[in-house]
């Protein structure tokens, strides 16, 4: 029993990010000893998306269709079970979503499997898989061993690892850097696993950009003081080329959409820029940011907790900076 399964994820008749992000952390196991890398895509769609996960690191990518366009957690569930019984890997890889949350669990209980799920970190020795998650509000970061278990199903946070690159096709269709990855198309019979009677579930369309894709963020935290303000900050990040972020008390208060949260309830972000003005800096927040390339902090608290994980901050008045950088930054491009 050895090697890692990644169950990679597909939306509408394109993959989710997640999947690459999740073969970059397959690919980091495998390295220090888990095994070879297989990569799993149950889908209505599977066949023709599977090209695309041969990237560098895998070694076989696993086509199952399924009857259904959409998706069904006992569809995917009994796939996975399958999977799981003929490759007997040591450690299944899954995203942190809405979809997996509907397969996964499930899988770990019925075959009493280890399981955690939200882990920011994993890492591979001699002694097994060991998985790290936040605990206690993130206060904490829990490390987590699974003794006795020869399987392990771990549910990684999307934004935890950077993306693998992946795949492309030339003129003729063919993949570049596939690698030595092999593509086999698997036939289960998952007919009897659809039902006909479905409760779908979908994000309401918020209609504004995905924080989470942004290369440039403005995050504003409780210091925005008041909708107004909110509403100022984000005509700035618009003239900025900016994409407007915030803190939880900013959508506990209604001043701004649950789409744009920072955090562990929230999203988590790895912009180029992060600039932060006004936000204190939580853990719930910093877990969700902490990530970001470059991170700048403006807070009029000089022993706000975001200065910790800044590589350049400012103590004073948020407003004040964001009228000169307005006017550093706007004016020039209006001169321009």
């Amino acid at each position: 029993m050895s090697g890692i399964l990644v169950i990679a994820e597909a939306r509408e008749g394109a993959l989710r990010p997640v999947s690459f992000e999740l073969i970059a952390a397959a690919r980091e196991l495998s390295e220090h000893g888990a095994g070879l890398v297989t990569v799993a895509l149950v889908d209505h769609d599977a066949e023709a998306l599977a090209g695309a996960l041969a990237v560098a690191g895998v070694q076989e990518i696993l086509a199952v269709p399924t009857p259904e366009p959409r998706v069904e957690a006992h569809v995917t569930q009994a796939a996975v079970e399958h999977l799981v019984a003929q490759r007997r890997p040591s450690l299944v890889l899954a995203g942190h979503t809405l979809d997996s949350l509907g397969f996964a669990p499930a899988v770990a209980a019925h075959g009493a499997h280890g399981f955690a799920s939200d882990v920011t970190a994993v890492s591979w020795s001699d002694r097994g898989v060991l998985a790290w998650r936040p605990a206690y509000g993130e206060q904490l970061v829990a490390e987590l061993n699974f003794p006795g278990k020869e399987t392990v199903v771990l549910l990684l946070r999307p934004g935890s690892y950077a993306a693998a690159a992946a795949a492309a096709a030339d003129g003729d269709g063919a993949v570049i850097g596939a690698g030595e990855a092999t593509i086999e198309r698997l036939a289960l019979d998952l007919a009897a696993s659809s039902r006909s009677e479905r409760v779908e579930l979908h994000e309401t369309p918020s209609g504004e950009a995905d924080i989470a894709k942004a290369d440039f963020v403005l995050a504003i935290g409780r210091g925005a003081a008041s909708a107004e303000r909110v509403a100022e900050l984000e005509r700035l990040a618009a003239r900025i080329g900016a994409t407007l972020a915030v803190s939880g008390p900013l959508v506990e208060a209604g001043w701004a959409a649950r789409a744009r949260k920072v955090g562990q309830s929230g999203k988590t972000v790895a912009p180029r820029i992060y600039l932060a003005l006004g936000i204190s800096g939580a853990a719930q927040h910093l877990a969700g940011m902490s990530r970001s390339r470059t991170i700048i902090a403006v807070n009029s608290d000089a022993q706000a907790r975001i200065f910790d994980v800044a590589h350049y901050g400012a103590v004073a008045d948020l407003f004040e900076v964001a009228a000169e950088l307005e006017r550093a930054l706007c004016g020039q491009r209006d001169l321009d």
